[in-house]
């Protein structure tokens, strides 16, 4: 019986490598055989992304629904159409600059007359491995990117975006042809067998354990990575800084899409004198916004795993002494999903709160009482994808992002450094590496090919051997006059 299996499971593999390989043939065989994109058409691609959005959007807003359980329509809006439509908007507007070849210098005193270029050129087919979270932001950001750059694409989506995967895939021929784009729904072990495809590059977003076999799938063929991870993402709150402002943008942001962001904040560093202060201001706030999380502005745990996973933490955390406080004192909903918003204090460092990213609704509070305590302690563990102090103080504030490196900060809030267009997003060691978002974005999907245009006269030909007095004295002169 297990024989039988494990035979049909390789046939499946195979079959699966084989359409993968097929898909990627066709759309690299169409990149090598055809102009490079000019303005007017990559414009033109970017509009169909844009248009393919906003076609569908209460579609793609329900298909959201069915893959959590239930989705706020108001957060899919805030955090998955919004930001991708701007973000489209934005690239078509600067596109032209980017795609201008750029003049450099070149050393006269060797090579006078010549002329020095950078032509940012596409890089070919990309790859992207699109998690559950925000597949829609991640996605189209990513091909936002990738086809301002001039490439074409392949996108593997979430196992749990099953109802989004297939509406897209069937809307998809609508906007762009098979050669451009194609999009693959996981129905088992098609990630692992993507991640083997020498693709010109591959993005990937998830949690860092997957992302270290993508990093070493990518690495047998030397493919370049991006790797958008996660971790442990801290907020500090400076003792002089409006304890009730710092509580209002935090809990909006942990209880945004119930926690499961990459970049939510993770635990926070409160004062030691002000820890009652900001427990009873959490409490507060939440009784106001969020009272009820049978609410269908309040987001579902993706799935029964992730839920059992939130289970165990909380547990693991009161049978080993801390103290556990259920904001809305209301009971998780195992049926729906719904997962209460919770403070964890006094954790120690044996508990699974304290060692494993929480991805949900349950925020460790930790106390301090200097400064570099706060230094000392994240820097002892990975470095986070983000990093959130609050204060006032510009000097504090400088201090932390100085003597912390994390992907990226928001000063005074949190998350909301990954919605700025203009910046780039990416982590840092554990948390990832490259950067997209904007014209970083650009930059990761484009070769800046270097050209060096030589004149029709050249000096350099009197330098060639055999190498007499006259070589000496032209050399000895340069070395001199360079030093």
């Amino acid at each position: 019986m297990n024989s039988n299996l494990n035979e049909l499971a390789e046939f499946n593999s195979n079959e699966i490598a084989q359409q993968l390989q097929s898909s990627f043939a066709l759309q690299r065989n169409n990149f090598l055989n055809s102009a490079e994109e000019s303005y007017k058409e990559r414009k033109q691609h970017l509009n169909n992304l844009k248009k393919m959005i906003t076609d569908n959007r209460e579609d793609i807003l329900a298909a959201l629904n069915k893959d959590y359980g239930n989705r706020s329509y108001h957060e899919s809006l805030l955090a998955e159409i919004l930001p991708v439509t701007d973000d489209i908007k934005g690239t078509i507007g600067h596109l032209k600059k980017w795609m201008k070849v750029q003049r450099r210098k070149v050393d006269i005193s060797l090579y006078f007359g010549a002329k020095n270029r950078v032509i940012p050129q596409p890089l070919g087919v990309v790859g992207m491995i699109v998690p559950w979270n925000f597949p829609i932001n991640l996605m189209f950001s990513g091909l936002t990117a990738a086809f301002a750059a001039g490439n074409t694409a392949m996108v593997k989506m979430s196992e749990n975006s099953i109802h989004l995967s297939r509406l897209l895939i069937k809307v998809l021929p609508q906007y762009f042809s098979a050669e451009k784009l194609q999009i693959f729904e996981e129905t088992g072990n098609v990630g692992p067998e993507f991640s083997k495809i020498p693709f010109d590059h591959l993005m990937f977003t998830g949690s860092g354990a997957t992302g270290r076999k993508v990093m070493a799938s990518a690495a047998a063929n030397l493919t370049p990575v991006t790797l958008e991870l996660g971790g442990k993402s801290p907020a500090i709150i400076d003792a002089n800084y409006p304890l009730a402002k710092a509580v209002e943008r935090l809990m909006f942001v942990k209880q945004f899409n119930a926690g499961q962001i990459c970049t939510n904040v993770d635990y926070v560093f409160v004062q030691e004198s002000q820890l009652d202060d900001f427990v009873a201001e959490v409490k507060a706030w939440v009784k106001v916004h969020c009272p009820d999380i049978a609410s269908k502005d309040y987001t579902s745990i993706i799935d029964d795993t992730a839920f059992t996973r939130l289970l165990g933490t909380v547990s693991d955390a009161k049978d080993k002494g801390a103290k556990v406080i259920n904001l809305s004192e209301q009971e998780p909903q195992v049926q729906t999903r719904k997962f209460p918003l919770t403070l964890i204090l006094n954790a120690t460092e044996d508990m699974i709160i304290s060692n494993r990213e929480t991805f949900g609704p349950i925020l460790l509070v930790k106390t301090y009482s200097e400064p570099q305590q706060v230094i000392d302690s994240i820097n002892s563990q990975d470095r986070p994808l983000a990093l959130y102090p609050f204060t006032n103080n510009k000097k504090l504030s400088s201090l932390y992002i100085e003597r912390i490196m994390s992907g990226g900060v928001s000063v005074n809030d949190a998350l909301f450094h990954v919605g700025q267009h203009d910046l780039p997003f990416g982590g840092v060691g554990p948390s990832g590496m490259g950067h997209y978002h904007g014209y970083e974005g650009f930059l990761t999907f484009s070769k800046l090919r270097p050209v060096f245009y030589q004149a029709s006269f050249t000096s350099m030909k009197f330098l060639a051997p055999p190498y007499g007095k006259f070589a000496d004295r032209v050399i000895n002169t340069l070395v001199k006059f360079k030093s």
